[in-house]
């Protein structure tokens, strides 16, 4: 915002370099018709003048913007503008006389000072009109300058609310999934005590994992992929053979970039109301493909039409449509659909491609670290000893 402005003061002043060509347009037809001077005497010494009055807008802009609209009484306005127009068109009339008796010295232009002397009147009117159009095509260009400014203030307002939920959205995202995990942890250590510690050691890799991703907005498909594996690990503790899962993803859709943790809250949506209703478990399916500039994502999980409704908070299905509201708005589609057996959920963005470099190198450092650290706390843990 503060660049903007700068620019548009640095803008103050400057006129166009073929602005005098309407005042020469002005000035050459009056000099011949309203004075004694002939049509090739008025251009000779109009247009010379009309390059010397680039002067007046120059200062018009600089009293314009020292003297605004709205921010100043009108009267005090006007007489500043009167005053302005008196001195920049008499300087101009005085810069005219030793002009025209310096032509004179030319011989086919001698005795042109004589004639011009009765008709200066004439150029002090012209310095006015043109002082009067440079103040006019200011102010507008002020006033477009600060409706810019304005429009550019409410979009940079708009971004960072966006920015603000898209952040606040994702901010429930590991907590509503840590109170579930926390719970399932708490329900093995009474059942099975290992299942429950490596059951923590995935989730603290997990959190690690996604602690990592830091401020970023976005991140790869194929990361988001890593998440899920995670994810999923930890809940086949749990579920063991009864969870499983397909998936089928084009290695264009594994490029694009998509919002972090879009999908966990689906995945998780599908084995708490779907898989974990389900006496001999089911099948949970992702697929994502890119077609005509488009990433379809779909998650289809079994479930059992007449098991018991378990209590929903709303937080899985709600939190992704409104990140997807929040950040594509209408270029975003989502959609859930249940039937007998099955539960659904369909989503449309617009494909956004990461460079393949930069996917390279984050994935490689993030996997080799999560890697060296996950590796060295399960050794400790079937060890015995302490991290």
């Amino acid at each position: 915002m503060t660049n903007s402005a700068d620019r548009q003061k640095s803008k103050t002043g400057s006129v166009n370099k073929y602005t005098w060509i309407p005042v020469a347009l002005v000035l050459i037809p009056a000099l011949a018709t309203l004075g004694s001077l002939s049509w090739t005497t008025s251009i000779l010494l109009g247009a010379p003048l009309a390059m010397i009055s680039l002067f007046i807008p120059i200062d018009a802009a600089y009293i314009c913007r020292f003297a605004p609209l709205g921010k100043a009484q009108m009267w005090r306005i006007i007489l500043t503008h009167l005053a302005a127009a008196q001195v920049l068109s008499l300087l101009w009339m005085l810069v005219a006389g030793p002009f025209s008796r310096a032509l004179a010295y030319i011989p086919q232009l001698h005795g042109i000072d004589k004639q011009f002397a009765p008709d200066r009147w004439i150029v002090y009117l012209t310095g006015c009109l043109f002082y009067v159009f440079s103040v006019a095509y200011h102010y507008v260009a002020m006033a477009q300058d600060a409706a810019r400014a304005v429009e550019m203030q409410v979009m940079q307002t708009s971004v960072l609310a966006r920015d603000a939920e898209l952040r606040a959205l994702r901010a429930q995202i590991n907590p509503h999934f840590l109170f579930n995990s926390l719970n399932s942890i708490s329900a093995l250590t009474s059942i099975d005590g290992a299942r429950a510690r490596e059951m923590c050691l995935l989730l603290a890799d997990f959190l690690r994992l996604t602690l990592g991703m830091g401020e970023k907005t976005v991140i790869p498909f194929s990361e988001e992929l890593d998440l899920l594996e995670k994810f999923m690990a930890i809940e086949k503790v749990r579920f063991g053979a009864r969870l499983r899962m397909e998936e089928k993803i084009d290695d264009r859709a594994k490029r694009c970039i998509i919002p972090a943790l879009l999908l966990q809250p689906l995945l998780e949506n599908a084995v708490s109301h779907g898989i974990a209703s389900m006496e001999d478990g089911g099948m949970i399916r992702l697929e994502a493909s890119v077609r005509d500039g488009r990433l379809a994502i779909s998650v289809e999980n079994d479930r059992d039409e007449e098991a018991p409704v378990r209590k929903r908070n709303g937080v899985g299905l709600k939190n992704v449509r409104n990140r997807l509201e929040a950040r594509y708005g209408k270029e975003a589609t989502f959609r859930a659909d249940a039937d007998e057996d099955k539960f659904r959920v369909s989503m449309s963005l617009p494909a956004e491609f990461a460079s393949e470099e930069s996917m390279a190198t984050e994935s490689a450092s993030a996997s080799a670290a999560h890697a060296e650290t996950a590796k060295a706390e399960i050794a400790a843990a079937k060890s015995g000893e302490p991290k």
